[in-house]
């Protein structure tokens, strides 16, 4: 029999990509596209559903051309996505009625600030597990009905239908047969109860949102639909649907209370699994869904770090420090330490736990002596000294203690990074083999469902280290350093709260 395959729609941010994998969890081949951002007004960030849809058509096309293989090798499809993009669209034509609006899109921060100061923030974390924040689609979608004409009409006329990303995808995949989507986008939402598992008629009433505009919502590992055999000519099932940071947790294998997984892109997030028991955050943390083949959700605690390896974007671009990424280091292990500097990139704000827009970056600590590899060395530290804060919060919030920390994205490859990210966290730290750990995530959830793998036990034995990581220095050593790293943070909010008397 000829081998068969499971593919991964992974649709990002800023490309479309497809990801085919085999039995044993390697990427066979993987075809990529960029997508075109649109900044209309200052703060505001749109995509063309369209084109998106289209894109992600073209790269599965290539990358089953490039294993130069027969679509019907192809036992079932996953989708991830970006979350919270918001679309809206009128289901008799299946076109959009605005572009898409980005979850980096800022435009409906003003509302926000409405909504608490009318005291619905509790109300929103309570039920969704969310911080109230532009970030989420619920005001995203009151900004589309409340500016295109007519739409909130048609809206309650039940013509328009609404989606993050992957139910747009999966609607145009099934030429509008199915509307739905998963627990983990579901959640992603600011309008879904996590406990209950529904949508809330509160806040749907709140942003005067017809409930027949949501999607129907499933586990992630589910037998959603088939794409239609217009497509490929054949037709095939999409079994697994989660956004990508679950995605990521669920292809780290993160499936015990306790276990935690850091992407380092150009922000980090962390997720943490916290079982079946849904903790509502006091630490700045986030509450969501963690993805899952079963209707007895686990949840998650998620932290952002806004600036990871963006910082060393910044020594290449702004500062003209180093000449590409990976020279980063080198430099850092040219030195022994930093000579006493500390660099909090707050370039735009802290994130958790700290959840201050106003915090600026700082150098603190820099003499006479200072070089740039000083500075460049100060730089990774900071990643690794923000993502340990969030660690910390995680281990608080949840009573679990996290003893190693399961590291993906472009700045885990820095071995300098990951071994300070040891010693400053007293924990082992796991790199995968595997640099496409959401495309796998969400192939294992789709290959579970037509039992491609058996269990999660088979998929653990997918999962393939790279290198562990170790502390090798000690507990008053890593203490030290944290006490001036936090003198440092104390001195970016002071710049932010300090006001002329």
């Amino acid at each position: 029999m000829a081998e068969t395959f499971i593919v991964s729609l992974d649709q990002g941010t800023t490309s479309s990509r497809c990801v085919i994998f085999d039995h044993n969890g390697v990427s066979r081949a993987i075809a990529q596209t960029e997508i075109t951002q649109y900044y209309p007004e200052t703060g505001w960030v749109e995509q063309d559903p369209l084109e998106i849809y289209q894109t992600q058509i073209d790269v599965m096309k290539e990358a089953i051309e490039l294993l130069n293989i027969n679509p019907s090798q192809i036992e079932a499809i996953g989708i991830t996505n970006q979350r919270e993009t918001t679309v809206i669209w009128d289901k008799r034509t299946g076109k959009p009625i605005y572009n898409a609006i980005v979850w980096q899109c800022r435009r409906t921060a003003d509302r926000i600030e409405t909504l608490k100061k009318e005291g619905l923030e509790s109300y929103i974390q309570n039920t969704t597990g969310l911080i109230a924040d532009a970030y989420f689609s619920g005001t995203k979608i009151e900004w589309i009905l409340d500016h295109v004409e007519g739409s909130r009409e048609l809206a309650k006329e039940g013509h328009l239908l609404f989606g993050t990303i992957e139910t747009w995808l999966l609607w145009k995949l099934t030429q509008g047969n199915v509307h739905a989507s998963d627990y983990t986008n579901a959640s992603r939402t600011m309008l879904f109860d996590i406990h209950k598992l529904t949508w809330d008629q509160k806040l749907l009433d709140l942003f005067d949102i017809p409930l027949c505009m949501l999607p129907s919502v499933y586990p992630s590992s589910y037998q959603f639909g088939e794409i239609d055999e217009s497509i490929l000519g054949v037709r095939i099932p999409v079994t697994g649907i989660a956004g990508d940071q679950q995605a990521a947790l669920f292809g780290q294998c993160c499936f015990h209370s306790g276990d935690v997984k850091n992407t380092y892109g150009t922000g980090c997030f962390l997720l943490m699994n916290i079982g079946k028991e849904a903790i509502i955050s006091k630490q700045g943390l986030i509450t969501t869904i963690a993805a899952g083949d079963s209707t007895d959700v686990e949840y998650a605690l998620e932290g952002s770090v806004f600036i990871g390896g963006a910082v060393v974007q910044w020594l290449r671009d702004e500062l003209k420090l180093i000449n590409n990424a990976s020279a980063s280091e080198s430099h850092a292990l040219s030195v022994e330490d930093t000579q006493g500097v500390y660099l909090v990139p707050a370039f735009v704000g802290l994130g958790a736990p700290y959840w201050n827009p106003y915090a600026r970056g700082m150098i603190v600590g820099a003499t006479r002596g200072t070089n740039q590899s000083h500075i460049i060395r100060a730089a990774l530290e900071s990643i690794a000294f923000q993502v340990n804060d969030v660690v910390n919060a995680m281990e608080r919030e949840s009573g679990f203690n996290v003893n190693a920390l399961k590291v993906d994205g472009g700045a885990s490859l820095n071995n300098f990074l990951m071994q300070f990210q040891s010693n400053v966290s007293q924990n082992f730290v796991f790199r995968t083999k595997c640099a496409e750990t959401t495309a796998l995530g969400v192939a294992f959830l789709a290959g579970l469902k037509v039992g491609y793998w058996k269990d999660h036990k088979e998929i653990e034995k997918n999962w393939n280290l790279d290198i562990v990581f170790t502390p090798k220095i000690n507990k008053d050593e890593t203490d030290e350093l944290l006490y001036n790293w936090h003198r440092a943070v104390d001195t970016a909010l002071y710049w932010a709260n300090y006001k002329k008397s």
